[in-house]
């Protein structure tokens, strides 16, 4: 027994070092699940902004700000060709698949097509975005979060990210909820069925 007497303070150590690393492992753990991919996000080109919002449960992407204001003329819907890409949704649909991942779909107005697509937060403040064809073909970029202080409340004056860029003149998507509102309209209208 003396022995044991002995090593009883360097086990105790040992075991309290061991939950130290658990401990805060968990806690790294949590800090990444408690990080959202809600709220504004700048892609990799700095070109624009994207803002994922909730929407029943999903979660939809739309432009929120542009360095150059474009229109979707690669739309195969010709109804569409001239709506402007600012406000347009390009995150489609995306449910929880995974810690910290979300499925669903990406429309690329570069080429009209819409591909299948996830999100996963690489941290609090990184986005890796991927969009697949056939499920193996797959490319991505990561974006970066805004800064809530770099956006104020009024829409026509949100500040574009630290570079040689300009605001968007006009109308800029409205909050959260709006946003929902114009993805699906009243009649719950989807993306692909006629977005404004």
């Amino acid at each position: 027994m003396p022995k044991i007497t002995k090593l009883l303070p360097s086990i105790m150590a040992a075991i309290a070092a061991f939950l130290v690393v658990i401990g805060s492992a968990r806690a790294d753990d949590q800090a990444t699940g408690a990080a959202t991919p809600l709220g504004e996000w700048l892609v990799s080109k700095q070109l624009a902004r994207i803002k994922i919002v909730d929407c029943d449960g999903r979660l939809w992407g739309v432009v929120s700000w542009e360095q150059h204001p474009g229109i979707d003329s690669k739309n195969p819907d010709p109804r569409l060709r001239s709506r402007p890409t600012l406000g347009m949704p390009i995150l489609l649909g995306m449910t929880q698949s995974k810690a910290d991942q979300w499925d669903g779909q990406i429309y690329n107005s570069q080429d009209g097509n819409t591909y299948s697509a996830n999100i996963k937060l690489l941290n609090a403040t990184t986005l890796r975005v991927q969009g697949c064809v056939f499920g193996i073909l797959c490319g991505g970029e990561n974006w970066t979060k805004v800064d809530p202080a770099d956006i104020t409340g009024n829409a026509q004056t949100r500040n574009p990210p630290r570079s040689k860029t300009r605001t968007t003149a006009g109308s800029q998507p409205p909050p959260g909820n709006e946003v929902c509102l114009n993805i699906f309209g009243p009649a719950g209208l989807s993306h692909q069925r006629g977005l404004k």
